[in-house]
């Protein structure tokens, strides 16, 4: 097996015995130093700002965090129109904090349950939020984002993607494991990464019916952080 999949391994066996956390109960447990943890990805955040059209008024950001995304975006669209949803009221608060003076609504919620309306937005992004989750599960939000965004709209993802499809199967069968050690009902989010292949994570989004779904890049050194762009 390949050096990613050898490193994955050892850190599985490593924290083998370690109890699931909740999505929002792992992040609100690290609010105070996350911004610190995540500023790695500055060069991304401003890639993704940098990548919406020129046009764009209208934002949804799914997973939002604190919003480091948007610190960036709304340098380049101070007007943007935003809705926010996140599933940690804690971090919303500190996005709240930063930028309480834009045009900004922020929902507490599951993204998946989330009425995202029809044709409402010129714009969705998603930032490291979607490798907690199955082909199946992505499949049904992926269609949402697509009926959400208005004709021409777009929808931009920045995500771990799994280098193989050996990574995919045992990242996969770790957490399925790992939940049922824990007696985690199904309906329960958790904090653990599954994250799909390259290929596996294009054809899910092209299912929702996107006319065009395109790998962007990857930043030198990092074949782990793909920049996707799907186009309605």
């Amino acid at each position: 097996m390949d050096k990613d999949y050898q490193e994955l391994k050892k850190w599985l066996d490593e924290t083998k015995d370690e109890p699931l956390e909740t999505m929002a109960g792992f992040f609100e447990a690290r609010i105070h130093f996350y911004e610190e943890h995540m500023s790695k990805w500055k060069s991304y955040y401003q890639w993704m700002a940098d990548l919406l059209p020129v046009s764009t008024e209208t934002l949804l950001d799914i997973g939002c965090g604190t919003g480091l995304e948007l610190d960036y975006i709304f340098i380049r669209f101070p007007n943007l129109q935003t809705v926010g949803v996140d599933l940690s009221n804690k971090m919303l608060q500190k996005l709240y904090s930063k930028h309480h003076d834009k045009n900004l609504t922020l929902v507490c919620e599951d993204y998946f349950t989330y009425d995202m309306g029809m044709e409402r937005f010129d714009a969705v992004v998603s930032f490291q939020t979607l490798h907690h989750y199955t082909f199946e599960k992505k499949k049904m939000l992926f269609k949402k984002i697509f009926d959400c965004l208005k004709p021409g709209g777009v929808y931009i993802e920045c995500d771990y993607i799994a280098t193989s499809q050996a990574i995919e199967d045992l990242a996969f069968s770790e957490y399925n494991r790992r939940r049922l050690r824990d007696g985690i009902k199904d309906d329960v989010f958790v904090h653990f990464d599954t994250p799909l292949t390259l290929e596996h994570e294009l054809n899910v989004i092209k299912s929702a019916g996107f006319n065009t779904v395109e790998l962007v890049g990857f930043l030198p050194n990092d074949n782990h952080t793909a920049m996707i762009r799907a186009i309605k």
